[in-house]
Protein backbone atom coordinates (compact mmCIF):
# COMPACT_ATOMS: atom_id res chain seq x y z
CA UNK A 1 0.00 0.00 0.00
CA UNK A 2 1.45 3.53 -0.48
CA UNK A 3 1.55 5.61 2.01
CA UNK A 4 -1.52 7.81 2.97
CA UNK A 5 -0.25 11.09 1.47
CA UNK A 6 -0.48 9.32 -1.80
CA UNK A 7 -3.02 6.77 -1.05
CA UNK A 8 -5.66 9.22 0.55
CA UNK A 9 -4.72 11.63 -1.40
CA UNK A 10 -2.89 12.66 -4.92
CA UNK A 11 -3.87 9.34 -5.85
CA UNK A 12 -7.70 9.10 -4.50
CA UNK A 13 -10.59 10.81 -6.33
CA UNK A 14 -11.95 13.96 -5.13
CA UNK A 15 -15.43 15.59 -5.65
CA UNK A 16 -14.74 18.41 -8.54
CA UNK A 17 -11.32 17.34 -8.89
CA UNK A 18 -9.76 15.84 -12.05
CA UNK A 19 -7.90 12.72 -11.42
CA UNK A 20 -5.72 10.79 -14.15
CA UNK A 21 -7.56 7.14 -14.47
CA UNK A 22 -7.11 3.73 -16.24
CA UNK A 23 -11.23 2.48 -17.10
CA UNK A 24 -13.14 -0.37 -17.87
CA UNK A 25 -16.36 0.75 -19.98
CA UNK A 26 -18.72 -2.10 -20.35
CA UNK A 27 -22.53 -1.76 -22.32
CA UNK A 28 -24.34 -4.50 -19.85
CA UNK A 29 -28.22 -5.74 -21.14
CA UNK A 30 -30.94 -6.03 -18.90
CA UNK A 31 -30.67 -9.64 -18.77
CA UNK A 32 -27.05 -9.05 -17.64
CA UNK A 33 -25.13 -10.06 -20.91
CA UNK A 34 -22.27 -7.75 -21.63
CA UNK A 35 -22.86 -6.23 -24.94
CA UNK A 36 -19.55 -4.71 -25.47
CA UNK A 37 -16.48 -3.47 -23.63
CA UNK A 38 -13.74 -0.95 -24.31
CA UNK A 39 -10.85 0.52 -22.37
CA UNK A 40 -9.22 3.63 -21.68
CA UNK A 41 -6.86 6.05 -19.85
CA UNK A 42 -9.30 8.77 -18.74
CA UNK A 43 -9.96 11.90 -16.85
CA UNK A 44 -12.23 11.19 -14.18
CA UNK A 45 -14.23 13.93 -11.97
CA UNK A 46 -16.57 12.75 -9.28
CA UNK A 47 -19.59 14.25 -8.09
CA UNK A 48 -19.15 13.12 -4.75
CA UNK A 49 -17.19 10.70 -2.25
CA UNK A 50 -19.26 8.62 -0.07
CA UNK A 51 -18.07 6.47 3.18
CA UNK A 52 -19.91 3.00 2.52
CA UNK A 53 -22.47 4.29 5.85
CA UNK A 54 -23.35 7.26 3.85
CA UNK A 55 -24.18 5.20 0.90
CA UNK A 56 -25.93 2.73 2.72
CA UNK A 57 -28.25 5.79 3.56
CA UNK A 58 -28.99 6.79 0.62
CA UNK A 59 -29.72 3.13 -0.65
CA UNK A 60 -32.14 2.22 2.39
CA UNK A 61 -34.42 5.12 1.28
CA UNK A 62 -36.35 4.95 -2.25
CA UNK A 63 -34.37 7.39 -5.25
CA UNK A 64 -35.31 10.75 -4.53
CA UNK A 65 -36.62 12.27 -7.80
CA UNK A 66 -34.22 15.28 -9.10
CA UNK A 67 -31.25 14.15 -6.56
CA UNK A 68 -28.76 12.89 -9.29
CA UNK A 69 -26.49 11.88 -6.53
CA UNK A 70 -29.79 9.65 -5.04
CA UNK A 71 -30.39 8.24 -8.58
CA UNK A 72 -26.85 7.70 -9.68
CA UNK A 73 -26.01 5.47 -6.64
CA UNK A 74 -29.54 3.58 -6.65
CA UNK A 75 -28.80 2.73 -10.32
CA UNK A 76 -25.49 1.66 -9.61
CA UNK A 77 -26.74 -0.74 -6.98
CA UNK A 78 -29.56 -1.76 -9.67
CA UNK A 79 -26.69 -2.63 -11.66
CA UNK A 80 -24.66 -4.15 -9.23
CA UNK A 81 -27.44 -6.58 -7.48
CA UNK A 82 -28.32 -7.95 -10.94
CA UNK A 83 -24.55 -8.79 -11.80
CA UNK A 84 -24.67 -10.49 -7.94
CA UNK A 85 -27.50 -12.31 -8.93
CA UNK A 86 -26.03 -13.88 -12.08
CA UNK A 87 -22.32 -14.52 -10.25
CA UNK A 88 -24.44 -16.99 -7.52
CA UNK A 89 -26.57 -18.40 -10.26
CA UNK A 90 -23.57 -19.01 -11.60
CA UNK A 91 -22.04 -21.50 -8.98
CA UNK A 92 -20.36 -18.43 -6.90
CA UNK A 93 -19.53 -19.11 -3.49
CA UNK A 94 -20.68 -17.15 -0.22
CA UNK A 95 -17.59 -17.15 1.98
CA UNK A 96 -17.80 -13.18 3.22
CA UNK A 97 -17.20 -12.62 6.97
CA UNK A 98 -18.11 -9.55 8.75
CA UNK A 99 -14.68 -7.67 9.66
CA UNK A 100 -14.15 -5.38 12.82
CA UNK A 101 -12.38 -2.08 13.04
CA UNK A 102 -10.12 -0.95 15.45
CA UNK A 103 -10.04 2.72 15.75
CA UNK A 104 -7.00 4.26 17.80
CA UNK A 105 -6.65 7.25 19.34
CA UNK A 106 -3.70 9.60 18.76
CA UNK A 107 -1.68 7.35 21.02
CA UNK A 108 -2.04 4.08 19.15
CA UNK A 109 -4.50 2.85 22.40
CA UNK A 110 -7.51 0.78 21.04
CA UNK A 111 -10.61 3.33 21.66
CA UNK A 112 -13.87 1.67 19.82
CA UNK A 113 -14.16 -1.34 18.15
CA UNK A 114 -16.97 -1.64 15.16
CA UNK A 115 -18.53 -4.62 13.35
CA UNK A 116 -18.40 -4.00 9.33
CA UNK A 117 -20.72 -5.95 7.71
CA UNK A 118 -20.67 -7.08 3.94
CA UNK A 119 -24.03 -4.74 3.37
CA UNK A 120 -25.37 -3.62 0.36
CA UNK A 121 -22.88 -0.73 -0.20
CA UNK A 122 -19.74 -3.14 0.08
CA UNK A 123 -21.68 -5.04 -2.36
CA UNK A 124 -22.13 -2.71 -4.79
CA UNK A 125 -18.75 -1.74 -5.28
CA UNK A 126 -17.31 -5.14 -5.19
CA UNK A 127 -19.43 -6.59 -8.31
CA UNK A 128 -18.39 -3.73 -9.83
CA UNK A 129 -14.57 -3.93 -9.19
CA UNK A 130 -15.32 -7.86 -9.90
CA UNK A 131 -16.47 -7.11 -13.73
CA UNK A 132 -13.18 -5.10 -14.29
CA UNK A 133 -11.15 -7.48 -12.90
CA UNK A 134 -13.10 -10.21 -15.24
CA UNK A 135 -13.02 -8.07 -18.92
CA UNK A 136 -9.35 -7.32 -18.20
CA UNK A 137 -8.28 -10.75 -17.74
CA UNK A 138 -10.42 -12.28 -20.13
CA UNK A 139 -9.20 -9.16 -23.20
CA UNK A 140 -5.59 -10.26 -22.40
CA UNK A 141 -6.49 -13.77 -22.17
CA UNK A 142 -8.17 -13.27 -25.71
CA UNK A 143 -4.90 -11.27 -26.90
CA UNK A 144 -2.26 -13.49 -25.43
CA UNK A 145 -0.91 -10.79 -23.64
CA UNK A 146 1.30 -12.18 -21.16
CA UNK A 147 0.02 -11.05 -17.70
CA UNK A 148 -0.56 -12.01 -14.21
CA UNK A 149 -3.89 -13.72 -13.01
CA UNK A 150 -5.61 -14.40 -9.78
CA UNK A 151 -6.49 -17.89 -9.78
CA UNK A 152 -8.19 -20.47 -7.30
CA UNK A 153 -7.84 -23.94 -8.28
CA UNK A 154 -10.70 -26.68 -7.31
CA UNK A 155 -10.38 -27.87 -4.07
CA UNK A 156 -9.12 -31.73 -3.39
CA UNK A 157 -11.82 -33.94 -3.49
CA UNK A 158 -10.56 -35.40 0.15
CA UNK A 159 -10.58 -32.20 1.50
CA UNK A 160 -14.11 -31.93 0.88
CA UNK A 161 -14.90 -34.88 2.31
CA UNK A 162 -12.78 -34.14 5.47
CA UNK A 163 -14.82 -30.94 5.83
CA UNK A 164 -18.15 -32.10 5.15
CA UNK A 165 -17.66 -34.98 8.09
CA UNK A 166 -17.09 -31.73 10.13
CA UNK A 167 -20.05 -30.04 8.89
CA UNK A 168 -21.95 -33.14 9.84
CA UNK A 169 -20.44 -32.94 13.51
CA UNK A 170 -22.35 -29.44 13.67
CA UNK A 171 -25.67 -30.78 12.69
CA UNK A 172 -25.11 -29.52 9.26
CA UNK A 173 -25.87 -31.80 6.33
CA UNK A 174 -24.59 -32.18 3.25
CA UNK A 175 -24.62 -34.15 -0.45
CA UNK A 176 -21.69 -34.62 -2.46
CA UNK A 177 -19.75 -31.26 -2.19
CA UNK A 178 -17.37 -31.61 -4.83
CA UNK A 179 -21.01 -30.95 -7.08
CA UNK A 180 -20.80 -26.96 -6.86
CA UNK A 181 -24.55 -26.63 -6.18
CA UNK A 182 -24.43 -28.72 -3.09
CA UNK A 183 -22.30 -26.60 -1.78
CA UNK A 184 -24.05 -23.59 -1.97
CA UNK A 185 -26.55 -25.37 -0.31
CA UNK A 186 -24.38 -25.95 2.33
CA UNK A 187 -23.38 -22.23 2.53
CA UNK A 188 -26.50 -20.87 2.69
CA UNK A 189 -28.23 -23.78 5.50
CA UNK A 190 -25.65 -22.02 7.86
CA UNK A 191 -27.85 -18.42 7.50
CA UNK A 192 -28.47 -17.85 11.09
CA UNK A 193 -26.95 -20.87 12.61
CA UNK A 194 -24.59 -20.43 16.03
CA UNK A 195 -21.99 -22.49 14.32
CA UNK A 196 -21.66 -20.38 10.78
CA UNK A 197 -18.61 -18.97 11.25
CA UNK A 198 -17.01 -21.76 12.33
CA UNK A 199 -18.09 -24.17 9.46
CA UNK A 200 -17.22 -21.20 7.27
CA UNK A 201 -13.63 -21.33 8.05
CA UNK A 202 -13.28 -25.09 8.29
CA UNK A 203 -14.75 -24.52 4.63
CA UNK A 204 -12.15 -22.14 3.61
CA UNK A 205 -9.40 -24.22 5.42
CA UNK A 206 -10.40 -27.18 2.92
CA UNK A 207 -10.53 -24.71 -0.16
CA UNK A 208 -6.91 -24.23 -1.94
CA UNK A 209 -5.57 -20.53 -1.12
CA UNK A 210 -6.15 -17.95 -4.10
CA UNK A 211 -2.65 -16.88 -5.66
CA UNK A 212 -0.88 -15.07 -8.60
CA UNK A 213 -0.38 -17.45 -11.43
CA UNK A 214 0.93 -16.02 -15.36
CA UNK A 215 -1.64 -18.63 -16.90
CA UNK A 216 -5.06 -18.12 -16.22
CA UNK A 217 -6.41 -21.25 -14.53
CA UNK A 218 -9.73 -19.73 -13.21
CA UNK A 219 -11.52 -18.77 -10.17
CA UNK A 220 -13.07 -21.63 -7.75
CA UNK A 221 -14.40 -19.08 -5.35
CA UNK A 222 -15.77 -16.85 -7.62
CA UNK A 223 -17.03 -19.54 -10.86
CA UNK A 224 -14.54 -17.06 -13.33
CA UNK A 225 -12.73 -19.03 -15.93
CA UNK A 226 -11.23 -15.58 -16.22
CA UNK A 227 -10.13 -13.16 -13.28
CA UNK A 228 -7.51 -10.90 -12.26
CA UNK A 229 -6.40 -7.93 -10.08
CA UNK A 230 -6.57 -4.80 -11.88
CA UNK A 231 -9.00 -2.18 -9.87
CA UNK A 232 -5.89 -1.60 -7.36
CA UNK A 233 -2.87 -0.36 -8.34
CA UNK A 234 -1.89 1.57 -5.16
CA UNK A 235 -2.40 -1.42 -2.74
CA UNK A 236 -1.35 -4.21 -4.98
CA UNK A 237 1.64 -4.65 -7.53
CA UNK A 238 -0.06 -7.38 -9.17
CA UNK A 239 -3.02 -4.92 -10.43
CA UNK A 240 0.20 -2.50 -11.37
CA UNK A 241 1.41 -5.62 -13.54
CA UNK A 242 -1.74 -5.89 -15.39
CA UNK A 243 -1.86 -2.01 -15.92
CA UNK A 244 1.27 -2.10 -17.47
CA UNK A 245 0.02 -5.55 -19.72
CA UNK A 246 -2.94 -3.72 -20.94
CA UNK A 247 -1.11 -0.75 -21.39
CA UNK A 248 0.67 -2.81 -23.63
CA UNK A 249 -2.08 -4.27 -25.33
CA UNK A 250 -3.85 -0.92 -26.44
CA UNK A 251 -0.53 0.25 -27.95
CA UNK A 252 -0.16 2.93 -25.37
CA UNK A 253 3.30 1.70 -24.59
CA UNK A 254 5.71 -0.32 -25.72
CA UNK A 255 6.91 -1.77 -22.66
CA UNK A 256 4.99 -4.18 -20.20
CA UNK A 257 6.12 -7.22 -18.58
CA UNK A 258 8.74 -9.52 -18.85
CA UNK A 259 7.02 -12.91 -20.08
CA UNK A 260 10.01 -15.03 -18.99
CA UNK A 261 9.78 -12.98 -15.32
CA UNK A 262 5.94 -13.20 -14.91
CA UNK A 263 5.98 -16.50 -12.96
CA UNK A 264 8.87 -15.82 -10.38
CA UNK A 265 6.63 -12.46 -10.00
CA UNK A 266 3.42 -14.06 -9.28
CA UNK A 267 4.98 -16.54 -7.04
CA UNK A 268 6.86 -13.68 -5.11
CA UNK A 269 3.95 -11.43 -4.52
CA UNK A 270 1.74 -14.53 -3.62
CA UNK A 271 4.36 -15.25 -0.73
CA UNK A 272 3.96 -11.38 0.22
CA UNK A 273 0.56 -10.66 0.02
CA UNK A 274 -0.04 -14.26 2.47
CA UNK A 275 2.44 -12.15 4.86
CA UNK A 276 1.07 -9.42 4.95
CA UNK A 277 -2.42 -10.50 5.18
CA UNK A 278 -1.37 -12.66 8.24
CA UNK A 279 0.00 -9.54 9.65
CA UNK A 280 -3.02 -7.39 9.08
CA UNK A 281 -5.04 -10.40 11.14
CA UNK A 282 -2.39 -10.58 13.84
CA UNK A 283 -2.21 -6.45 14.31
CA UNK A 284 -6.03 -6.45 14.37
CA UNK A 285 -6.32 -9.46 16.93
CA UNK A 286 -3.60 -7.80 19.38
CA UNK A 287 -5.23 -4.60 19.15
CA UNK A 288 -8.81 -6.34 20.44
CA UNK A 289 -6.79 -7.98 22.83
CA UNK A 290 -5.37 -4.36 23.97
CA UNK A 291 -9.02 -2.95 23.74
CA UNK A 292 -10.17 -6.22 26.50
CA UNK A 293 -7.44 -5.71 28.66
CA UNK A 294 -8.08 -1.86 29.60
CA UNK A 295 -11.58 -3.26 30.40
CA UNK A 296 -9.71 -4.45 33.58
CA UNK A 297 -8.30 -1.35 34.63
CA UNK A 298 -11.32 0.26 34.59
CA UNK A 299 -13.68 0.56 37.08
CA UNK A 300 -16.73 -0.11 35.62
CA UNK A 301 -16.35 -2.74 33.22
CA UNK A 302 -18.48 -3.41 30.12
CA UNK A 303 -21.12 -5.98 29.66
CA UNK A 304 -20.59 -7.78 26.51
CA UNK A 305 -23.59 -10.39 24.45
CA UNK A 306 -21.92 -13.39 23.81
CA UNK A 307 -22.50 -16.59 22.44
CA UNK A 308 -21.98 -20.23 23.97
CA UNK A 309 -19.99 -21.72 21.07
CA UNK A 310 -18.56 -24.90 22.75
CA UNK A 311 -19.24 -26.50 26.65
CA UNK A 312 -16.27 -28.65 28.22
CA UNK A 313 -15.70 -30.15 32.07
CA UNK A 314 -13.68 -27.30 33.00
CA UNK A 315 -16.60 -24.44 31.43
CA UNK A 316 -17.29 -22.94 27.95
CA UNK A 317 -15.81 -20.91 25.16
CA UNK A 318 -18.16 -18.14 23.67
CA UNK A 319 -18.32 -15.71 21.12
CA UNK A 320 -18.49 -12.60 20.93
CA UNK A 321 -20.27 -11.58 17.41
CA UNK A 322 -20.13 -8.16 17.78
CA UNK A 323 -16.48 -8.18 17.93
CA UNK A 324 -15.46 -11.41 16.50
CA UNK A 325 -13.54 -12.71 19.64
CA UNK A 326 -13.41 -15.63 21.29
CA UNK A 327 -12.62 -16.92 25.02
CA UNK A 328 -13.83 -19.22 27.96
CA UNK A 329 -15.89 -18.84 30.69
CA UNK A 330 -14.22 -21.54 33.54
CA UNK A 331 -16.63 -23.08 35.44
CA UNK A 332 -14.56 -21.57 38.55
CA UNK A 333 -16.81 -18.34 37.39
CA UNK A 334 -19.62 -19.67 37.70
CA UNK A 335 -20.95 -18.94 41.10
CA UNK A 336 -23.43 -19.96 43.76
CA UNK A 337 -23.75 -23.70 42.34
CA UNK A 338 -21.83 -26.81 41.45
CA UNK A 339 -21.94 -27.27 37.81
CA UNK A 340 -21.97 -30.98 36.05
CA UNK A 341 -20.76 -31.63 32.65
CA UNK A 342 -23.78 -33.54 30.38
CA UNK A 343 -21.39 -33.90 27.53
CA UNK A 344 -24.11 -35.88 25.12
CA UNK A 345 -26.20 -32.70 25.67
CA UNK A 346 -23.39 -30.15 24.93
CA UNK A 347 -24.24 -27.87 28.12
CA UNK A 348 -23.46 -27.86 32.12
CA UNK A 349 -25.92 -27.98 34.46
CA UNK A 350 -26.50 -26.38 37.89
CA UNK A 351 -26.76 -29.29 40.78
CA UNK A 352 -29.04 -27.00 42.92
CA UNK A 353 -30.15 -24.01 40.93
CA UNK A 354 -31.01 -26.69 37.64
CA UNK A 355 -29.43 -23.24 35.79
CA UNK A 356 -28.31 -24.23 32.04
CA UNK A 357 -25.50 -22.99 30.00
CA UNK A 358 -25.77 -24.92 26.45
CA UNK A 359 -24.34 -24.20 23.54
CA UNK A 360 -26.30 -21.42 21.61
CA UNK A 361 -27.41 -19.95 24.31
CA UNK A 362 -26.53 -16.23 24.70
CA UNK A 363 -25.23 -14.63 28.08
CA UNK A 364 -23.64 -10.63 28.88
CA UNK A 365 -20.10 -11.40 29.74
CA UNK A 366 -17.64 -8.91 31.43
CA UNK A 367 -13.98 -9.57 31.20
CA UNK A 368 -11.86 -11.13 33.62
CA UNK A 369 -8.55 -11.51 32.84
CA UNK A 370 -6.60 -11.24 29.45
CA UNK A 371 -3.29 -12.96 28.58
CA UNK A 372 -1.24 -10.93 26.13
CA UNK A 373 1.34 -13.52 25.80
CA UNK A 374 -1.14 -16.57 24.73
CA UNK A 375 -3.64 -14.04 23.59
CA UNK A 376 -6.58 -15.39 25.62
CA UNK A 377 -9.61 -13.67 27.03
CA UNK A 378 -11.42 -14.81 29.86
CA UNK A 379 -14.73 -13.99 30.60
CA UNK A 380 -17.21 -14.32 33.32
CA UNK A 381 -21.38 -13.90 33.52
CA UNK A 382 -22.08 -10.01 34.25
Amino acid sequence: MLPEALSNGICSLKPQVDRMAFSVFAEILESGKIQSVRFAKTVIRSAARLTYKQAFAILEKPPIKGDLLSERVHTAWELSSLLRKKRFAAGSLDLEFPEVKVWLDESGRPVRLERVENDISHQLIEELMLLANEMVARELKHRKQPAVYRIHEKPDPEKLAEFREFAASQGILAGDLTHRPELQKLLASLFGKPCASAVKIALLKSLKRARYFPEPLGHYGLSKSDYTHFTSPIRRYSDLIVHRALERQLGLTKAGPDSSALGAMAEHISTTERSAADAEKESVRLKKLEYFQLQTTEGKRQKFRAMIMDVRNFGFFVELPEFLLSGLVHVSALEGDFYVHEPSRGRLCGRKTKKIYQVGDFLEVAVERVDMFKQQVDFKPA
